[in-house]
């Protein structure tokens, strides 16, 4: 009986130390609690940074906002979706990294763009482009789903575009350019031109791209254009007309201006677009080849055939069936939007216009193109063209490059 007495109460003993225990750890859990919470209090209130959290390290960078909008994706939900980044799944390569499709859990495809670690884009860089397009919404524009950092590994995560890009069906080996109606390349053409016009006056500050290209305009299923690539994007606050900047483009697109003196304004986007029309138009690249016999860049030989009259020559002669009127219009709003002076170029929400109805354009405003001849960074203007007046225009000719803002331009190569 005394055993089982002393048993009861060696029992109750053991219980009452549980209990105190319990209450020991939940103090601290709680004053642990407490003090995180006051520490993140404490950051936040002198600090004018605001925090992005991912899974394994917090980043605080000055002069952004926290992209709200923006899922953060793990490393390992990534490498799952992407069957660990295998070169099967690789869809594209670009100066900043390689672009990958996946498959969700749920299904969704995406295009996961892995930033490589050789670019120059950090972390700063990194949230500038998150922090620009976690609010952009539009049809024209390629949807930012989300992103991943963790470590060392910097991706974005997109919406995956069904028919790649318009250099591929266009402009590459395999191109079937072909299939591209007029009426599909007319909708290319003002779709790319609508998306443009959105981020340079309807997003605040304006988006300027950097790099309009073939390669950066990807086709839906029902061949719809999407703008994509914002990893050259620059912010542009509204008190500022122009930028100098590290020159980032690539060569054969960039306005003189841009490639020279590093200024960048919405007008190089202007000049990239109008290369683009005539890329569209003619289903060549705007590179040095041959023309009757003459080696030519295809702005340049664009020129020459408007002097000459002979403008429908540039159409695609795979187009069997195409509106002669539009197709001189768009070609005429091509070389508007390419003229040397950059402020000669009309804004995209003009251009918008210029190509969405049928107006007569006044071509007695039309002066000379700029051409970029050089991937040293020299630019020079259409010597020995006529300008508005009748008398030889050399006003744009460059003879050495601007040596103060570095220069660093890729080459236009088939992808």
């Amino acid at each position: 009986m005394s055993w089982c007495c002393f048993s009861e109460r060696k029992k109750t003993q053991e219980e009452i130390g549980v209990w105190h225990g319990w209450r020991i750890t939940a103090a601290l859990q709680q004053c642990t609690a407490s003090v995180g919470t006051e520490l993140f209090k404490w950051v936040k209130h002198f600090s004018n940074a605001p925090l992005l959290i991912g899974k394994s390290e917090i980043i605080q960078v000055d002069g952004f906002s926290s992209a709200k909008n923006i899922r953060l994706f793990s490393y390992n939900e990534l490498i799952s979706a992407t069957g660990n980044f295998h070169p099967s799944n690789r869809i594209g390569q670009g100066g900043f990294g390689t672009v990958y499709k996946g498959i969700l859990r749920n299904g969704t495809p995406i295009a996961a763009k892995v930033l490589s670690a050789e670019s120059r884009q950090g972390i700063n860089e990194f949230l500038s482009e998150i922090d620009a397009i976690s609010n952009v919404r539009h049809p024209n524009l390629v949807e930012l789903l989300g992103c991943c950092v963790e470590e060392t590994n910097r991706i974005l995560v997109y919406e995956f575009v069904e028919n790649r890009s318009l250099d591929r069906a266009l402009l590459g080996i395999a191109s079937k350019s072909a299939e591209l109606s007029w009426g599909v390349r007319c909708a290319i053409c003002l779709g790319t031109a609508e998306g443009l016009a959105y981020l340079h006056e309807e997003i605040k500050p304006h988006i300027v791209h950097r790099d309009i290209k073939a390669s950066n305009i990807l086709l839906d299923r029902r061949f719809a254009p999407k703008i994509g690539d914002f990893g050259l994007a620059k912010l542009f606050p509204d008190n500022i007309t122009h930028i100098s900047t590290r020159v980032a483009g690539t060569t054969g697109y960039l306005a003189p201006e841009y490639a020279v003196r590093g200024q960048l304004t919405r007008k190089a986007d202007v000049y990239s677009f109008g290369v683009l029309v005539l890329e569209i138009i003619s289903a060549k690249r705007n590179t040095k080849s041959s023309w009757s016999g003459k080696e030519k860049y295809l702005l340049e030989w664009t020129w020459q055939l408007y002097e000459e009259e002979r403008l429908t020559e540039l159409v695609d002669p795979n187009l069997k069936e195409y509106s002669e009127e539009e197709a001189l219009r768009y070609i005429k709003v091509a070389l508007f939007c390419t003229q040397a002076t950059a402020s000669r170029r009309p804004s995209m929400p003009q251009v918008v216009q210029m190509l969405s109805r049928p107006i007569k354009l006044n071509e007695e405003e039309l002066t000379p193109p700029g051409l970029l001849q050089s991937s040293s960074g020299k630019g020079i203007g259409l010597k020995g063209t006529k300008s508005d007046s009748g008398t030889k225009d050399t006003s744009v000719a460059t003879t050495s490059p601007y040596t103060s803002v570095p220069v660093t331009i890729t080459e236009m190569d088939p992808r």
